[in-house]
């Protein structure tokens, strides 16, 4: 059974393999465009490390039962309000709405749903960056898994920060940036924002070209893995 250490390690070992080698592969692909390799890889390789900490936190910190613990992308359905009907001006439009309202239903999920015992815990966004214009609808993804499920904590995880302020400074306390604490002061979901990687990100130098290349830290892992443990341990038995 390997330690956490080692499972950390394996971690860093994919990411170093992966982001090492996209661009090359990319490069040489004839199905798809080379932009569109890059974002793929990397979106699949934060929800994959964001799936290993969870598990992480869960069996090796918690010491739970794997078997409680479900990560999925489920869709949640969330209907039309009332406040949305009444505020209709063409009554047609209304009276139309009111009739069908049963199937005008919208599905929606985050990258990495977390559930115990059924219940959605950590609901998890992924990103291998984030600025603001993201933050946004990232945000009112949040609001809407609140009003779905009641989740009152949403969650970005993202390889490298656009978003301003010290977010990629891995110190100790995160002040923010003006115009994310702009953002945030708009809803009432509590966003903790998890950056893997260190210093802001350029968009002239990508992490997948060798010369810019960032290192993943054990350190960074740790940090996550604990905020998942910390909102998890209300379910351990």
């Amino acid at each position: 059974m390997p330690t956490v250490e080692e499972k950390f390690d394996e971690i860093i070992a994919a990411y170093n393999a992966l982001v090492r080698g996209i661009d090359s592969r990319a490069v040489a692909s004839a199905d798809r465009a080379y932009g569109g390799i890059i974002r793929a890889g990397k979106g699949e390789l934060v929800e994959n490390i964001t799936s290993a900490l969870v598990t992480i936190a869960w069996e090796d910190v918690l010491a739970q039962d794997p078997s409680r613990l479900a990560i999925n992308k489920t869709k949640m359905p969330i209907g039309v309000k009332d406040e949305y009907i009444d505020r209709i001006s063409d009554p047609r439009v209304r009276e139309y709405v009111t009739q069908n309202r049963a199937s005008m239903i919208y599905k929606f999920g985050t990258d990495v749903q977390v559930f115990i015992d059924g219940n959605l815990v950590l609901p998890i966004e992924c990103k291998a960056y984030t600025e603001n214009a993201m933050l946004k609808r990232i945000l009112f993804d949040a609001v809407l898994m609140k009003e779905a499920v009641g989740t009152e904590t949403y969650y970005l995880v993202q390889l490298e920060s656009q978003l301003g302020g010290d977010y990629s400074a891995l110190n100790e306390v995160t002040f923010g940036s003006p115009a994310t604490h702009a953002l945030l002061s708009r809803v009432n979901v509590d966003l903790k924002i998890i950056t893997l990687l260190r210093g802001e990100r350029h968009v002239d130098r990508p992490i997948h070209k060798a010369e810019y290349f960032k290192e993943l830290h054990r350190e960074r892992l740790q940090y996550a893995v604990g905020l998942f443990a910390e909102a998890m341990r209300g379910y351990v038995r």
